[in-house]
């Protein structure tokens, strides 16, 4: 299973805003992780819809890691993003082989287990440890450092 874009997006802002004091901007993270600043805002604001950030609006506003939102899941996240759907689309396509498939129980199988380990990691865990630090380390311009020089 592939995560979409906006899921990848939404995981990598919750790991930078999680251990940060102090509100960032969406130009911030933006340029942060190299993503346009539209879309970064797109998901910035569902990620606040689901308790995972506040923002505050104006000249000294910002994002930052929603209060309790350390308790959330990675599931729960991921859920959000990328809905509740099958991997596969049997009734949208008419598949032929529908009425005696086994593969799309198991198929079914395999996303519960995906989720149900993604459901055990609260978002906090995401940028714990050495995480923190490297995630705290200002960037000197998009994708600038690599883990060695850090």
């Amino acid at each position: 299973m592939k995560l979409n874009l906006s899921t990848d997006m939404a995981l990598r802002i919750a790991m930078l805003t999680a251990p940060a004091s102090t509100r960032t901007t969406v130009d911030e993270l933006a340029e942060r992780l190299d993503l346009p600043r539209s879309h970064v805002a797109k998901v910035v604001q569902r990620l606040q819809r689901i308790g995972v950030l506040f923002t505050v609006r104006g000249r000294s506003g910002g994002v930052a890691f929603a209060e309790g939102a350390e308790r959330i899941t990675v599931g729960r996240v991921v859920r959000a993003f990328e809905g509740e759907g099958e991997v596969v689309s049997c009734e949208e396509t008419g598949c032929a082989l529908r009425a005696g498939c086994r593969l799309r129980v198991q198929l079914r199988r395999a996303q519960a287990a995906f989720l149900a380990v993604l459901d055990e990691m609260p978002l906090a865990e995401l940028a714990d440890g050495p995480a923190a630090a490297l995630l705290l380390t200002p960037a000197s311009g998009p994708a600038a450092r690599t883990p060695a020089e850090t």
